[in-house]
């Protein structure tokens, strides 16, 4: 997949440990109801066990030509061939990370404030993700950014933006017309009681984004 054909939209976050079967299951039916890209963070799990995790998600996702994103572990990215890598503030410096990865494959970059995306943007990150938006119990120390704040990234880069943090079915909508490139969800997908179900109804609202 091309960087430029990367769809956004609906960008869903795995949350940490769920068991294999489990975890194809749901993301089979997220993707049926609209999720666009996956990305696989497994911060708590030896090597071998991300790996083995990746490898399985990136033929479920090859079938469902949906794009597999790893969080953090450039290794894991490339053992399985995924199609991109995010990484936050604190994991190897972007530049570092190009010099290692394939030129086809995505880098997004976390970003909390307009400085740090700025410089994202300039180090050649193919897209944003933003946050905290909402309190997230998925990240309990990360301190909410202002909904002015993200404007002013969006307005700021020319690069696609992607909210994340906290998002679920009762605040998606105060982020439409803010010029993201889609929302970033976790659990409001992931322990949904259908997750087709709900990641249709997120996709319904994400459409009014832009």
């Amino acid at each position: 997949m091309k960087k430029s054909q990367i769809d956004l939209r609906l960008y869903l976050v795995t949350e940490e440990s769920i068991a294999l079967e489990s975890l194809t299951n749901i993301i089979s039916e997220s993707v049926s109801g609209g999720v666009s890209v996956v990305q696989l963070r497994e911060k708590n799990q030896s090597s071998l066990s991300f790996y083995k995790k990746a490898a399985a998600l990136k033929q479920v996702l090859n079938e469902l030509s949906t794009p597999l994103i790893i969080n953090d572990r450039v290794d894991i990215a490339l053992a399985v061939g995924a199609d991109g890598i995010h990484i936050g503030q604190d994991d190897l410096p972007l530049s570092v990370i190009k010099q290692m990865v394939p030129d086809e494959m995505i880098i997004g970059v976390s970003v909390s404030n307009l400085e740090e995306a700025l410089e994202a943007e300039r180090n050649g990150a193919d897209y944003l993700g933003v946050g905290s938006i909402f309190p997230t119990k998925t990240k309990q120390d990360a301190t909410p950014m202002t909904i002015r704040d993200l404007e002013e990234i969006c307005r700021s880069v020319s690069i696609p933006a992607v909210a994340i943090g906290g998002i679920n079915a009762d605040n998606i909508a105060l982020l439409t017309e803010k010029g993201l490139a889609g929302a970033a969800v976790v659990s409001a997908i992931m322990e949904a009681k259908n997750p087709k179900t709900a990641s249709s109804s997120f996709l319904d609202i994400i459409k009014d984004f832009t």
